[in-house]
């Protein structure tokens, strides 16, 4: 069994807290299947090639410090990071309400090495340099202050660490373009502008000296080394 193979069966295991999001996000309920076809054109194996790619920078051995924001409900993560008993992880997000449902996935899992911080990702509470690697998944998207966002994340980063993770880019899938502009946006759940593939590219490459960035349909999946 794979590393991924390992990671999905968690979720399944921890299905029973799923909210719809989750289901979107992990294809592990009838409705989140057909939103996940419906909005971001994504079946089983191309759902499976995001979420891989996304977390495929976080080495299998790591033993570093981790930053993740934001955590969300930590429905893709928590089971990773069971799977990384020597790495410190400090999980952040604005929302106290999504951090809970995080931490019930960390208890439910039986996490020691996971802790959790309310805050913002445009004036994060760690020195320079604090973190060998910072995660975000599907969070630049909603951010109000992109260019706080991605200053803050850069800032915190240690030389030589990895900044990865995945977002919603503009112009790779006209549907998913269609339904965040007409649902995503007018309910605040997305926060305009947004990144083309071009323009992520361009951005990263102006703060790290490593860049690599691919899509998966909407998907903008990058890596960058500081």
């Amino acid at each position: 069994m794979t590393r991924h193979d390992e990671i999905r069966r968690s979720y399944k295991a921890l299905g029973d807290m799923s909210t719809l999001y989750d289901g979107i996000i992990t294809r592990s309920t009838l409705l989140g299947k057909v939103m996940d076809g419906l909005i971001w054109g994504l079946d089983k194996e191309l759902a499976a090639q995001w979420v891989e790619d996304a977390l495929s920078p976080v080495p299998a051995d790591f033993a570093g410090k981790l930053l993740e924001v934001p955590v969300g409900t930590g429905v893709l993560t928590m089971p990773l990071y069971a799977s990384l008993p020597k790495a410190t992880v400090t999980c952040l997000d604005y929302s106290a309400d999504m951090m809970e449902n995080a931490r019930k996935r960390a208890a439910a899992l039986g996490l020691s090495n996971v802790t959790f911080v309310q805050g913002d990702v445009g004036a994060l509470p760690f020195g320079d340099e604090s973190f060998d690697l910072v995660l975000s998944l599907n969070g630049f998207h909603a951010f109000p202050d992109k260019d706080a966002a991605f200053s803050e994340t850069f800032r915190v980063l240690k030389p030589g660490g990895v900044f990865c993770g995945c977002f919603y880019i503009a112009g790779e899938f006209p549907r998913t373009d269609w339904f965040v502009r007409h649902m995503y946006v007018p309910k605040g759940f997305f926060t305009p502008p947004f990144e083309t593939q071009e323009s992520l590219t361009r951005r990263l490459r102006a703060l790290y000296s490593q860049v690599e960035v691919h899509t998966v349909h909407a998907e903008g999946i990058f890596r960058c080394v500081k």
